[in-house]
């Protein structure tokens, strides 16, 4: 959104904001290979996460500070609340550690979009939920084949308990296709299309809010122009919940995605 701001600031045009805000130029090239805005920020996460997290486990105290506590009510959010839940008590623990670290990854990457000078999240970059998603497919799916085997977890995942009979003929390709295909893809775009769409919009409304107080001579230029920004400030807190929320999300159903590759019964 920086971009764009700066963009529109030297022409004073009217905006007309669109997928083009997000195909951002590189900031430097690496031989050949340009490396843009959203690259850096997805690198700058893994140093703001493992530094952050370093810093709150470093005292280990038994009665904890305000850092300790923060990071163990978030740990403690993911293993009691998301792991335990949708995997069970007898397996959860050895899922913690990447459930814990995809939400953590995708709220940072999520919540740049809210941070001036950065002010874009990653998220909206349609490969990187794709990679996570894909790394969440290739998870689940191999727990469930070590446990039961391929053509056992394969049934599993096909064949719905208690069906028998010609139904399974129309049964058998849907619950493939839902539950072997179409999951990474659906895991994708939630979070992509939110992100998105949520940038879009405060693109747009103060892209607009400033054209419109700055540059338009219009007599309900002013009010309009007062009402987008609001607008914009309105929809910039509505994200600050929707970030966390689609991290919630994201992490949620990679845990019941676990939890049911590893049921006994599908």
């Amino acid at each position: 959104m920086t971009l764009a701001l700066t963009a529109f600031a030297a022409s004073a045009e009217p905006p007309s904001p669109g997928p083009k805000d997000f195909d951002l130029p590189a900031v430097f090239h690496f031989g050949e290979f340009g490396v843009t805005k959203p690259m850096l920020l997805v690198v700058l996460s893994l140093f703001v996460i493992v530094g952050l997290f370093s810093t709150m486990a470093r005292p280990a105290a038994v009665v904890p500070g305000r850092m300790q506590f923060a990071g163990e009510l978030v740990y403690g959010f993911v293993r009691n609340g998301i792991a335990r839940e949708n995997i069970g008590s007898a397996e959860f623990m050895r899922f913690v550690p990447y459930l814990f670290t995809i939400f953590l990854f995708v709220l940072v990457n999520n919540f740049y979009g809210l941070f001036p000078f950065l002010q874009f999240p990653s998220m909206s970059h349609i490969g990187y939920p794709l990679a996570i998603a894909i790394l969440s497919w290739l998870v689940y799916n191999g727990a469930g084949i070590k446990k039961k085997g391929f053509l056992g977890y394969l049934k599993h995942e096909t064949v719905p308990g208690g069906m028998k009979g010609p139904i399974l003929l129309l049964l058998v390709p849907l619950e493939f296709l839902s539950n072997i295909l179409l999951r990474p893809i659906t895991l994708t775009l939630r979070l992509f299309a939110t992100m998105f769409a949520g940038h879009l919009l405060l693109i747009l409304f103060s892209l607009g809010g400033s054209y419109l107080l700055l540059h338009s001579d219009n007599s309900l230029a002013l009010p309009a122009g007062l009402v987008s920004s609001l607008l914009a400030i309105a929809i910039s807190f509505l994200e600050i919940l929707i970030m966390f929320l689609q991290a919630y999300v994201f992490t949620l159903l990679s845990s019941m995605y676990i939890g049911e590759a590893l049921a006994d019964e599908h």
